[in-house]
């Protein structure tokens, strides 16, 4: 059996629990219950890739019982203490203060290769593209990214960097020779030269950024709009701090950009709305950051926007439910971008 799978039993979390939990809740006496909530259930004979939720039904001494969502992000061939640490990093320095909110790490299982967190609680801002609801995503957007704005302020020396796979085009997971073997192999080849010309261009183009002593930060690394969380009326939060690295900034602002345009005009054929939601997010970045959108930036900033265009086209291209007409629009659109 699968050893992940007991991450499903109650029994057994409950039992996991109480001894790794209850002392990080002192205020608590006991562990009533927990209902568990599946994310992302992706199981195999031995290797696995889970997002659990689990509500946790605290009891006191009094017998009053609090409600308390726990997460657990595990994989069995990329653990996740890069996670953990990530977190712990941020919680450390405050940065869930103020407007801003992000889970509380808890504690790392090596025997999982999950860590484990306290969730926080809202919508995401895809909910709200979803249901049009545009006043209400305008009105998060400058939220998000001063939010982005303060990651990239805060200092970071290399021992800061949790993921360092992850900090250039080059290596990024799952790899430009693993994504072009693969596509070669799935459509005969069709795509093989403009991939090659494509991936090429990205991976020239960052080195020549980097290669001019950029200054890194800290930066998430997969922003968009299902890891921005509204949490209150005047507060969001960030999850998912599996790609959080050291890097270019303008590679989230890129990144949230095609992503934000990518959502709105797929799930709502909205092209106008899209380019005026870009530049309410954009232009808030650059007021918070204190920066002005020159020629270098504006450059950063178009390749990142770019190389998530193409890393979404060869997800809907290499995806067991496969999208090629989709995926194969967003391919044109970056090669005519590129001018290639």
């Amino acid at each position: 059996m699968n050893k992940i799978l007991q991450l499903f039993d109650e029994e057994y979390v409950i039992a996991m629990f109480r001894r790794k939990l209850l002392p990080l809740y002192p205020d608590f006496s006991g562990i009533e219950r927990v209902v568990i909530r599946p994310y992302k259930r992706l199981i195999w004979t031995t290797t696995y890739h889970v997002v659990v939720g689990f509500d946790v039904y605290f009891t006191d001494s009094e017998n009053k019982t609090t409600k308390i969502l726990i997460v657990c992000s595990a994989h069995s061939d990329e653990p996740r203490d890069n996670v953990f640490q990530a977190m712990k990093y941020l919680w450390d320095r405050d940065f869930n203060q103020g407007d801003i909110d992000i889970p509380r790490p808890l504690f790392y299982s090596e025997y999982f290769r999950g860590t484990f967190y306290r969730g926080i609680v809202g919508e995401n801002l895809l909910y709200y593209i979803k249901e049009k609801n545009y006043p209400e995503v305008k009105r998060l957007l400058p939220f998000a990214s001063e939010l982005f704005a303060r990651l990239h302020r805060l200092p970071a020396g290399t021992a800061a960097n949790f993921n360092p796979m992850n900090s250039r085009i080059r290596t990024v997971i799952p790899g430009v020779e693993t994504i072009l073997r693969e596509m070669s192999i799935r459509y005969d080849k069709k795509f093989d030269e403009d991939l090659k010309k494509i991936y090429n261009y990205f991976i020239t183009q960052e080195e020549k950024f980097f290669s001019h002593e950029l200054v890194l930060s800290l930066i998430h690394g997969d922003a968009h709009t299902e890891n921005i969380i509204k949490t209150g009326e005047e507060r969001v939060g960030l999850i998912d701090f599996t790609d959080f690295c050291l890097g270019d900034f303008a590679r989230d602002i890129g990144t949230f950009l095609q992503q934000l345009e990518y959502k709105l005009v797929t799930k709502n054929k909205d092209h106008q709305m899209a380019e005026e939601l870009k530049e309410v997010f954009l232009s808030s970045y650059l007021t918070y950051s204190g920066l002005k959108l020159d020629d270098s930036l504006r450059e950063r900033i178009n390749l990142y926007y770019n190389w998530t265009a193409i890393r979404t086209s060869a997800f809907l291209f290499l995806k067991h439910d496969c999208d090629p007409i989709r995926a194969e629009e967003l391919l044109h659109q970056v090669i005519a971008n590129l001018n290639l």
